[in-house]
Formats: C-alpha cells, structure tokens, sequence
C-alpha cells in the first residue's frame, strides 16, 4: 500500500456488500480501504439461508472467509473503526472516524446497512433474527409447519400473510391495536383461516432467542413456534445524507441499477438500499457497486 491515508476508494461497511465491493476492485488492483465496526445488523441469527453455496452457514462464518478472501488482494486494508463524519474535497471525499482519523478517496462506497429499530416488547431483541424474524426467504422454511405469528397490520400484515400461508396453516395476525383491514382484506384472511388478534402484545416469553410463547397486556398467553414482525428501520449511517444522497419515502438511500446514488463519486449498496435483506442480495449489489466505481476511475483516467 502506497498511502495509508489516500486511496482510491473507501468503503464504509465491511459486511458482505462492503466486502464483495472491495473485491471487485482489489482485483481491478485498486487502493482500497474498509472502515468497519463490527456490528453486523444479523450478529445474532444462527444460520444464513438462501444463499446458493452457503445455505444454513452461520452468518459470522461467512464474513470471515470473505474477509480473508478480500485481504489477499494487496491493494486493499480494513480498519476497524466506526466512520462517523464525511465531507466533498476538491479532489474527492474525506471520512472521519470516531478515533480521529481522517482518510480521503476519490470515490465512496457506503455498505453501512440499516438499524432495526426494537419495539418496547420484552424478550423481542433478544430473539430478533433467531426466531422472530422478518423475512420468510431468509427463515420461512425452517418453520415451514410450525405455528406462526405475524406482528404487523394493515397492507405489510397482509403481504407477509401471504407469504407465510404457503409455509403454515396455523397463522395468526397479531395486530396490538385496532385491525387495519378493508372488508376485502379481512375477507381474504378469513377464507385463508388467518386468525387476527387486536389486544396488544407486552412480552414474548422465550427460551435463549426461541420463542415460546407471546403475552398480551390482559395477561393471556399464546404459544407460538415463530413470531414474523414488521418493524421500522433507519440509517445505521448519517453520513450519505449529511453528503446530500437522497433517501426513497421508505428511508432507503437512492441508487440507479448501477448503484450510485444521487451525488457523484458516492455509491451504496446492501441493505441501506433496498427492501430485500439478504446476504446474497448484499453480495450482488456489493459487487456491481465496486466493478461500477472501477468503471467510473478508468473513465476518468484513461
């Protein structure tokens, strides 16, 4: 590495998009750095699904052979450290981390995903990603059979039921509020056998993540195998919108199909731009985002 502080790209995030972005461009031999800290948003689901070659991988034992992977190529360094300042230069962009380090790029990638966003319920962080989960791609077959619940209401309690009555029979909406459902909503769940429950939800009683059982405020108790939950997100990162990148009305950040969003020399890519959370969704947003800068430096140089 010729210059531990300027190089051609910085990628803040180094999961699997951030990674798979990294790799695209150290074998395009590009001078590559990582800024990541370690926390992966699905640090505490068990199994990865749905990824062809590592299907019902821990989720841990994927990234670190990636990161291996990555680092062979010379050309690209991770830092571990938490990015948390940026701004435009006149030769490209500057990131801050919390330590004070500054290092500069002529092109950023943000591969820094979303931060779910817990409701006030006891015991649901504790089985997030294990068995209240939130998509049926990623954990659906495993609980293929099994009695399901659905927290959410509404347009997403109906998507998601629809979904899941193609996994299990024994499904039932859990609303914690008045019903959101038209007459033709509510009539298709019925002719589905979708039970839906208004009382509000105060506890999931668990054993080490694996549901047993959801409480309701009047103190009935339901068991259940698998809780599904729509939950709200954010940002795990300000700093694309701090740059000027637009976000969609949903809180994702705006790219083209090329990954590049809306302020030049700045792309993103992974579960902070789209609804589909996955690895390999990550990895193949990950890896045209790095093979689109590397086009982007030899337009500019060549």
């Amino acid at each position: 590495m010729k210059d531990d502080k300027n190089f051609d790209v910085i990628i803040v995030g180094g999961s699997y998009a951030g990674l798979s972005a990294a790799m695209a461009l150290g074998r395009s031999l590009r001078q590559v750095l990582i800024i990541d800290s370690g926390l992966p948003c699905n640090r505490q689901t068990p199994h990865s699904h749905n990824f062809i070659t590592h299907d019902g991988e821990k989720p841990s034992v994927i990234a670190k052979k990636a990161k291996e992977q990555v680092l062979n190529y010379p050309t690209v360094r991770f830092h571990k450290g938490l990015a948390v300042s940026g701004k435009k230069t006149s030769n490209g962009f500057e990131i801050n981390t919390e330590n004070g380090e500054l290092f500069s790029a002529k092109k950023l990638i943000f591969a820094t995903g979303v931060e779910d966003i817990m409701p006030g319920i006891q015991g649901f962080s504790a089985c997030w990603g294990i068995s209240v989960i939130h998509c049926p791609y990623c954990h659906g077959y495993e609980f293929s059979g099994k009695k399901t619940a659905i927290m959410a209401n509404g347009e997403r309690a109906l998507h998601l039921a629809s979904l899941v009555n193609n996994l299990s029979t024994d499904l039932t909406i859990l609303t914690s509020g008045e019903a959101n459902f038209s007459v033709e909503q509510a009539a298709k769940l019925k002719k589905h056998g979708v039970t839906v429950i208004d009382e509000p939800v105060s506890k999931i009683q668990h054993k080490n993540g694996w549901v047993e059982k959801v409480i309701f405020k009047g103190n009935k108790a339901i068991a259940f195998d698998a809780v599904y939950a729509a939950i709200p997100f954010r940002q795990h990162s300000s700093i694309p919108v701090e740059l000027g990148c637009d976000l969609t009305e949903q809180g994702h950040i705006v790219v083209d199909n090329f990954q590049k969003t809306t302020i030049k020399g700045v792309f993103a890519c992974g579960d902070n731009t789209s609804m589909m959370r996955s690895v390999a969704n990550a990895v193949a947003a990950g890896n045209l985002a790095g093979a689109m800068v590397n086009k982007e430096l030899v337009e500019e140089n060549f």
